[in-house]
């Protein structure tokens, strides 16, 4: 590394508080090297009796790598990228062995009214879990993030306007690239968020049609998420209603599969072969924290899952929780969830990664779950 590159990432990196999590329209000229560390000791019990036990990566915060940067082009126009790749701190490894940067990896286009970007990108529906619940979905307890949130996809091109009038808004379409086939259509996103005063609200969305040429169900797989905050002085009140079809049976549990692969493993595409694309959930959730102390927070959510089909395969449950912020970098954690599934159902624990250590099969079928989370969280 030249001395001028180490002097820049210095001066970068004293920023990275604000700037790591910042958007980056319009682009400045720089690298910013980003990240964090989130590990927890994890503790699940079914109702069967059987129990887990793990050192886990990723209750609220997949662990990562990431470098960001771009180029100012003048005029309000500018060059950014991000990559970015996760991590299992526990044990060193990378997130995905398939892919060196698996969360992240993109090029884009800042102009005077939005940036464009093309590549592995997360999704718009991923990127509002801050405005889901107070873990910000992805904890043992959010019922929403059990059910599975769509996360990231390959070949992805997006538009990320700038915010009007407290609105922005959000496109993507991402190409499924299966060479068996051309008769696959993009999966396509949208969404549209709302921020004014103590108000926040808003929209993200997904919709993957069947491929056309081998299709028996004619159903497409869509992902609808509607979302409302308020922040109320120490605290935010948030409630969040998601309606999917994205659920289907697997060794692990009744429902704890996926038709279409949360984060691109399948080529972004829908065979239409899966009949559970015809059954539809129905999931709410309320949730709302409050600060006893400057440094620390307590929350609380519940949430359904209800199958419309009427085949009891949904689920309910949620948790207790608190922070404790050791520094603006650093924070302590712990929840307490409890899921009840469905006579059918056979949803699961998930964090913001899978669990090393998880229950399956039949002592999550129709059984009811409690879990314990304790970590620590640190932003760099």
């Amino acid at each position: 590394m030249s001395s001028n590159l180490a002097r820049r990432c210095a001066i970068l990196l004293s920023a990275i508080p604000v700037a790591a999590f910042a958007q980056a329209t319009p682009a400045a000229s720089g690298l910013t090297l980003y990240g964090n560390f989130d590990e927890y000791i994890g503790w699940m019990r079914s109702d069967s009796g059987a129990h887990a036990v793990g050192l886990n990566d990723g209750a609220i915060l997949r662990s990562r790598l990431g470098v960001r940067g771009g180029e100012d082009l003048g005029n309000g126009y500018g060059m950014t990228y991000t990559l970015e790749m996760g991590l299992n701190a526990d044990n060193g490894s990378g997130a995905d062995t398939g892919r060196v940067f698996d969360r992240q990896s993109w090029v884009g286009l800042a102009t005077p009214l939005g940036e464009l970007r093309v590549g592995r990108q997360n999704t718009a529906i991923f990127s509002i879990g801050g405005a889901i619940d107070y873990t910000e979905r992805t904890t043992f307890g959010s019922v929403i993030n059990t059910f599975g949130v769509p996360s990231r996809y390959n070949n992805d091109v997006s538009f990320q306007s700038l915010r009007w009038h407290g609105l922005a808004l959000s496109l993507h379409a991402a190409a499924a690239e299966n060479s068996s086939t051309a008769r696959n259509s993009p999966l396509y996103q949208a969404a549209l968020d709302y921020q004014s005063g103590p108000w926040r609200a808003g929209y993200a969305g997904l919709l993957a049609r069947p491929d056309r040429s081998t299709a028996t169900v004619t159903d497409r797989v869509v992902y609808h998420n509607l979302y409302l905050n308020y922040r109320y002085g120490k605290g935010t009140l948030y409630a969040a209603a998601v309606r999917s079809n994205n659920a289907t049976d697997s060794a692990n549990g009744a429902t704890a599969g996926t038709i279409l692969s949360n984060i691109g493993d399948r080529n972004n595409f829908f065979a239409g072969l899966d009949p559970n694309a015809r059954r539809y959930f129905n999931i709410w959730q309320l949730s709302a924290d409050y600060r006893i102390l400057p440094q620390m927070k307590i929350g609380a959510l519940y949430g359904q899952i209800r199958d419309t089909s009427g085949n009891d395969a949904g689920a309910r449950g949620g948790n207790v929780g608190a922070f404790y912020e050791l520094s603006k970098r650093t924070t302590l954690y712990g929840f307490a969830s409890v899921l009840q599934n469905g006579r059918n159902g056979g949803f699961r624990f998930l964090g913001s990664a899978g669990p090393s250590v998880n229950l399956s099969g039949a002592d999550v079928d129709g059984r009811k779950l409690t879990g314990l989370q304790i970590g620590i969280l640190h932003r760099f």
